[in-house]
């Protein structure tokens, strides 16, 4: 059984009141993860909007898969989603995308990378953006695609992280091949879902939050899967969610 609740939020763009169904028994926090995304697109699109308003129109298009090749961050109710919904799959699918993880896997061990981004996702102390960006530089200079995409575009495009949602462009978009040389204009995020259902999820199980890369995510989930059977009462669970959201806009609007 649900229950539906009315949300209202104030964010720099707007006022986002919204609807959402909360399972009225006790859920593992992932079942939270495709609520907290719904949220976060819907604050997401005031921006947009307040962007065309300014005359910026969002450069993101189906096929443009620059940002496809990055390392995207993960929460680990976001990995245990996806491990769910991949193996909700078809048998051949699945098979697929294994092969196309072990792909990733081999060129990132090649490179050094593979040890790096385990230990990232295991760590108690998730690296802060300085730490990251040596990784980050690392992983797109090898241009790998994202072992969800499929000609360039996303396979689980419903299921895909908050990070992937996040990030729109009203730059050119070509800029975004080397973002290096040509730093992109980026919408501003008014809630990190990701790290938000991160903090979340330390919280709930009082561990440190986890940051852990998409390349990894299904590993992770796998080697964690105990982690994922305790079980919440939903309208709990969405209660500290939101305290979490809430966090997160009071500080967009400190850095408006």
């Amino acid at each position: 059984m649900t229950e539906r609740y009315d949300i209202s939020l104030n964010t720099p763009a707007g006022q986002l009141t919204s609807a959402v169904e909360v399972p009225t028994g006790f859920v593992p926090v992932s079942a939270i993860v495709p609520m907290m995304r719904r949220l976060g697109e819907e604050a997401q699109a005031l921006e947009e909007r307040r962007s065309i308003e300014a005359g910026h129109a969002i450069s993101c298009k189906k096929g443009c898969a620059a940002c496809c090749r990055m390392l995207v961050p993960v929460s680990a109710p976001e990995a245990f989603a996806l491990r769910d919904h991949v193996q909700t799959l078809p048998e051949t699918e699945q098979t697929r995308l294994a092969q196309r993880f072990a792909v990733t896997r081999t060129a990132l061990l090649a490179r050094g990378l593979w040890n790096d981004l385990i230990e990232m996702g295991e760590s108690t102390n998730p690296p802060d953006d300085d730490a990251l960006e040596p990784i980050n530089r690392a992983y797109y200079a090898l241009r790998l695609p994202c072992a969800f995409l499929d000609q360039d575009v996303c396979t689980i495009y419903e299921h895909r992280p908050a990070a992937c949602r996040e990030l729109l462009v009203t730059s050119p978009a070509e800029w975004c091949q080397d973002p290096v040389a040509h730093p992109v204009d980026a919408l501003p995020v008014p809630v990190r879902i990701g790290p938000a259902l991160s903090l979340l999820w330390g919280e709930l199980t009082e561990q440190p939050p986890k940051l852990i890369p998409l390349a990894t995510a299904l590993d992770w989930a796998a080697r964690h899967e105990q982690e994922n059977r305790p079980r919440w009462q939903g309208t709990h669970i969405l209660d500290r969610a939101l305290d979490k959201v809430w966090r997160f806009l009071s500080q967009a609007f400190q850095q408006k």
